[in-house]
This record gives structure tokens, C-alpha cells and sequence, in this order.
């Protein structure tokens, strides 16, 4: 099993950096004019792939979970247009917002594709020296 720890040690390496980079830009994208707000999109799906990955490391795992990842996050971009009292609750809170957004918008799903392929050329990385 040597190869799933070192697998799990460069998906943890790299969720150390994707994490502080989705976060910072989260905190500073208001603040640089040039920045697009729906770029972080891309460092969404990046981080839940590899998050995902970090449980499941298999080589078939690999394409499954940006395309769960992909799928599930369109599908939370749909649930934006409904404002039950619950999802309301929960969007009042910071870790809300951040995990299922606050406002549907059609300019968000190109992201959420390339962030996909990201994440799935990320973890063909990760895999690529490994039997």
C-alpha cells in the first residue's frame, strides 16, 4: 500500500495549495477590477476533486469524480433559483455562501467545465506514476 500513501500525501500537498488559492481569491476578487467573479468556480471544482479524491485514490476514480463533481455542483447552481427558508438559513452563514452560492447565474457553468477538466487533468498528475 505504499503507493496509496503516497498518493494521498500529493493529493493532501495539493489541496494545501489549491485551498489558501480558492480562498484568498474569494477574499480579494471585489478588490482587483480585472478579476471575474465566476473564476472561482474553477478553484471550486479543483479543491472537490481533489477532496473526493483524497477518499477514493483509485485510477478509475479519476474521470468519475469531476464528473460527479461537475454534475453536482450544475446542480446546486439550479438550486440558487429556489429560496426555501432552510437554503436562506444556511446562505446567511459565510461556509453557505461558499458551499452552495447565493445567486444563479449562467456565466458560472463555463467554469465550473474548465475547473472540471482541471481537476481531472490534476489527478491524472497525481496518478500518472502510479501502477
Amino acid at each position: 500500500m505504499p503507493s496509496v500513501i503516497k498518493i494521498r500525501r500529493r493529493t493532501i500537498l495539493s489541496l494545501a495549495i489549491i485551498l489558501p488559492i480558492g480562498l484568498l481569491y474569494s477574499r480579494y476578487r471585489y478588490s482587483v477590477g480585472w478579476l471575474n467573479q465566476e473564476i472561482g468556480g474553477i478553484f471550486y471544482e479543483i479543491f472537490w476533486c481533489l477532496l473526493a479524491f483524497l477518499f477514493v485514490p483509485t485510477r478509475s476514480s479519476v474521470w468519475q469524480i469531476p464528473l460527479g463533481v461537475l454534475v453536482i455542483t450544475c446542480l446546486i447552481e439550479f438550486m440558487q433559483l429556489w429560496n426555501l427558508p432552510f437554503l436562506t438559513w444556511l446562505r446567511s452563514f459565510w461556509w453557505g455562501k461558499m458551499l452552495i452560492g447565493t445567486a444563479f447565474s449562467w456565466a458560472d457553468f463555463p467554469y465550473y467545465f474548465i475547473g472540471s477538466g482541471l481537476g481531472w487533468l490534476w489527478l491524472r498528475q497525481i496518478m500518472r506514476k502510479h501502477p
